[in-house]
């Protein structure tokens, strides 16, 4: 009788777990009937709002709770309307020669045809005074309450332009540059104002490929804030634009177009991650933006001296891979071998290299303790100190392992 009483409560027990599970499959597949099936390929989040009458403290009597679903759409609109008044024009302008037609002599100067026909004038053109005229435009965006502005140096790099700020609501600025980096696209330019709309920076170190980003900027020079969506179409890129080579920069399929240049590159989060820089010529939706964490670093430094630095170790390098390691007959695989180009020193006299004793030929292999690699170049690493800095250098010399201490000077460019 006992052993009969358990068989029965175990078969009660399946019987139960089987009903539960075949009314929940039930309830689960009405609820996804009745759920658009955009809202639900496209929701990226679910936001539960919890409705108080009266500003009364929540109960489980009269508390109701609802749900929003928000999908991508909804977020890049909001993203969009959140940080457009804080991306702002910049127009150069200059006073350049006004040319009116006038009639002169064919012969200029000389008096020996003059003499000859001193009646006969064509028409030509001659400068009555000069006129202030708009030369180019770019964008640019806010990253202060106070009027600080970012944007890319080729859209400020004339230093006898005037550059006027314009936002989103037709107000204009007279702008002051600040900074212009001497080696990354970068410029950081001052209106005077407070409490202004400005963006929040992210952290470009760990983007993925296939991220949502979303472009603003100044298509074509006329249509300002314009916006285009995109994904990361790929990470760490070497480009050349205009001549000036760009290392390890972000490309996306948002469509970047003239005049977007020094424009944002956000997340959905509507944090900057890039910053618009240069599209690939001949091609469709590709474009390159510079990571952010340079451009927090260009501020910092703007903001604690005034200018814009760069450390300097003081070497020429190459960087060792399979071929270099096999004609050089290398003893590692990775690291930065010391040496100089056609007529050039692989270490500057009077830098921090040269007076701690490091000579062409040795193979830097750390730096502050992190190994230089492909993904971790030496420049990369140098970037990420700051001038005056005491750090250790570790390198390799006929099969030796050396460390030093030594303080990053400042690079004179």
């Amino acid at each position: 009788m006992e052993d009969l009483t358990k068989t029965q409560i175990v078969l009660l027990l399946i019987l139960v777990s089987v009903v539960v599970a075949f009314t929940s499959a039930i309830v689960t597949a009405a609820l996804f009937e009745q759920a658009p099936s955009s809202s639900v390929t496209q929701t990226i989040q679910r936001v539960i709002e919890k409705a108080v009458p009266g500003g009364e403290e929540p109960n489980t009597e009269n508390t109701k709770e609802t749900v929003r679903i928000i999908t991508q759409e909804d977020r890049i609109i909001e993203v969009v309307n959140q940080v457009s008044p804080a991306v702002v024009s910049i127009v150069a302008s200059k006073d350049l020669p006004k040319l009116e037609q006038c009639a002169g002599s064919p012969f200029g100067n000389d008096d020996f045809f003059s003499q000859f026909f001193p009646e006969f004038n064509v028409p030509k053109l001659c400068q009555n005074g000069t006129e202030r005229r708009q030369i180019s435009s770019g964008t640019g965006f806010i990253v202060r309450g106070d009027g600080l502005i970012v944007t890319n140096r080729h859209v400020v790099q004339d230093t006898a332009a005037q550059y006027t700020v314009i936002t989103n609501a037709g107000k204009k600025y007279d702008a002051k540059v600040l900074a212009r980096d001497p080696i990354e696209d970068i410029a950081v330019l001052k209106i005077e104002g407070s409490k202004l709309a400005h963006l929040v920076l992210g952290d470009s170190s760990g983007l993925r490929t296939g991220q949502t980003v979303i472009a603003i900027g100044n298509a074509l020079g006329e249509f300002q804030n314009t916006v285009s969506v995109g994904v990361i179409s790929g990470l760490r890129r070497t480009v050349v634009a205009s001549g000036e080579e760009l290392r390890a920069v972000i490309q996306t399929d948002a469509a970047i177009n003239p005049g977007n240049s020094g424009g944002p590159l956000l997340n959905l989060e509507g944090r900057v991650i890039g910053i618009n820089t240069a599209i690939a010529a001949g091609a469709e939706n590709i474009g390159f933006a510079l990571p952010i964490n340079l451009v927090s670093r260009d501020l910092s430094r703007v903001e604690k001296k005034g200018k814009i630095v760069y450390p300097f170790l003081g070497v020429r390098y190459q960087m060792i891979d399979e071929e270099l390691q096999k004609s050089k007959k290398l003893p590692v695989g990775e690291g930065a071998l010391v040496i100089g180009q056609t007529g050039e020193l692989a270490v500057t006299p009077g830098s921090p290299a040269a007076q701690t004793g490091i000579k062409e030929g040795d193979i830097i292999i750390k730096l502050a303790g992190e190994a230089v690699t492909h993904d971790n170049t030496l420049a990369e690493l140098i970037q990420k100190h700051e001038v005056g800095d005491n750090i250790s250098v570790t390198y390799l010399r006929d099969g030796k392992e050396t460390t030093v201490q030594l303080s990053l000077a400042e690079r004179v460019l």
